[in-house]
């Protein structure tokens, strides 16, 4: 099964960085979730966890990926990227598949 989200070469960088550097445990893996939001939107979220009952797991590049299964619909065509710059740095999500709002 293909993975539903595009982790770029960026993101796997600082992700295998974050793992070398902060003593995440050797049977952990990254978790790309969702969480609900307020007025009826979703936010996502990235973290190291264990696998669990229910859990779809990918491997990409040799990272092991976990995504819950209900969450899976909402991930689909999603982007994990990585910005940096001098006002911040962090995980960036996309979804080229929704098109962006433009309020009148």
């Amino acid at each position: 099964m293909q993975i539903p989200v595009n982790i770029t070469s960026k993101a796997l960088e600082e992700i295998r960085n974050i793992i070398n550097t902060k003593n995440i445990p050797e049977n952990y893996a990254l978790r790309v979730g969702v969480k609900g939001g307020g007025c009826g939107g979703v936010s996502y979220a990235l973290g190291f966890d264990q696998q669990k009952e229910g859990d779809q797991q990918f491997n990409v590049e040799g990272l092991m990926v976990l995504i819950e299964k209900k969450h899976v619909m909402f991930l689909m065509g999603m982007q994990v990227d990585f910005h940096e710059s001098n006002e911040a740095r962090g995980f960036v999500f996309s979804n080229p598949n929704i098109p962006k709002r433009h309020d009148a």
